[in-house]
C-alpha cells in the first residue's frame, strides 16, 4: 500500500529533550544571577532567542552549549545535555518520518518545481519564504524553522558518501524570490554546493517539449539496507511512499527527467549566465 503521513504544517512542536535542556539553561542562568538580556549579550543572542531556548521552543545552534558554559560556570552540564537534543524542532510533524530516513540515506534524489529545496536554500531565501507564509509565523516560529533547516543542510557536508542529486526548474532562479541580492546569493550558493563530489545539480530548462515530472515534485531515497522510499509534498501535508511498485514508478520518472534536464556541466554554465544577468 501507499504509506501516507499527512499533517497541517502548523507550529513546530517542542520535545522533552529541548524542554529539559532549556530548563537547565534557565536554572544555571538564574544561579549566576544573570537576566536573559545580560546572558544573551554574553553569548551573542537576543533575550527573545534566549527565552525560546529556555522554553524549549528553539533548537540551540551547535556552538551554543560551548559559549554558554563559559558564562554559566563551566559545569559541563550543558554540553552533556546538548548531546541528547532531538533534531526535530522546526520540522512539521508530517515531515519528520522522512527527515529521519533522510538523515541516514545513502542516496537522495530531489526534483522540485515550486521552490528551491530546503537542503539548497540560503538563510535569506528561506527567511523570505517563512516571512511570506500564510497563516503568518511569529519570530520564534521563523527562528525555529530556520534552525531546523540549517541543521538539515549539514547533511550535504557531513555525509560525503551519500549521493545527492537535484533536478531544479530553471524558473525557480528566474523568479527572483526575495529580490535580486537574495537571488545572486542563492545562485552563488548553488554553484558552491555543485562543486561537492557527492552532489549533482541539474537544471530543467523552461523550454522543454517533453517532461516526465509534470505531476509535481518528488524525493527519492535509498536506505543503508538498500530499500527505497519516496516522498511527495503538497500545500498542507506530505505523503511518504514505501510500496515498491509506487516507488518504482517515481524512480522511472526521475530517471527520465535526468536525461531531459541539462547535464551538470551545462547546468553550471546556465547558472553562471543567469548570475551574470542580475
Amino acid at each position: 500500500m501507499v504509506d501516507g503521513v499527512v499533517g497541517t504544517g502548523g507550529e513546530p512542536e517542542s520535545s522533552d529533550s529541548l524542554r529539559t535542556f532549556g530548563a537547565v539553561v534557565q536554572a544555571l542562568r538564574e544561579h549566576v544571577g544573570l537576566s536573559r538580556e545580560e546572558f544573551g549579550d554574553r553569548v551573542g543572542l537576543s533575550k527573545h532567542t534566549v527565552a525560546s531556548v529556555e522554553l524549549g521552543r528553539r533548537m540551540p545552534d551547535p556552538t551554543f552549549a560551548e559559549r554558554a558554559e563559559g558564562v554559566l560556570g563551566n559545569t559541563g552540564a550543558l554540553q552533556k545535555a546538548a548531546l541528547h537534543l532531538a533534531r526535530q524542532p522546526g520540522l512539521a510533524a508530517w515531515f519528520r518520518r522522512w527527515a529521519r530516513l533522510e538523515a541516514t540515506a545513502i542516496t537522495l534524489y530531489t526534483y522540485e518545481c515550486r521552490l528551491i529545496p530546503g537542503l539548497l536554500q540560503t538563510e535569506a531565501y528561506a527567511r523570505t519564504l517563512f516571512t511570506n507564509q500564510l497563516p503568518p509565523l511569529n519570530d520564534e516560529q521563523i527562528e525555529a524553522q530556520w534552525m531546523a533547516r540549517a541543521e538539515r543542510q549539514q547533511l550535504l557536508r557531513e555525509r560525503p558518501n551519500t549521493a545527492f542529486a537535484f533536478i531544479l526548474e530553471e524558473h525557480l532562479f528566474r523568479r527572483r524570490t526575495g529580490g535580486v541580492e537574495v537571488t545572486r546569493e542563492l545562485i552563488d550558493h548553488a554553484l558552491e554546493i555543485a562543486e561537492l563530489r557527492n552532489v549533482e545539480i541539474q537544471i530543467m530548462p523552461t523550454v522543454r517539449e517533453t517532461h516526465s515530472g509534470l505531476d509535481g515534485p518528488m524525493q527519492l531515497l535509498e536506505t543503508p539496507e538498500n530499500k527505497w522510499f519516496a516522498y511527495c509534498e503538497g500545500q498542507r501535508g506530505g505523503l511518504l511512499i514505501s510500496d515498491p511498485k509506487e516507488v518504482s514508478v517515481l524512480q522511472r520518472r526521475y530517471a527520465s527527467m535526468r536525461s531531459q534536464a541539462l547535464t551538470p556541466e551545462d547546468s553550471v554554465g546556465l547558472l553562471q549566465r543567469m548570475r551574470g544577468e542580475l
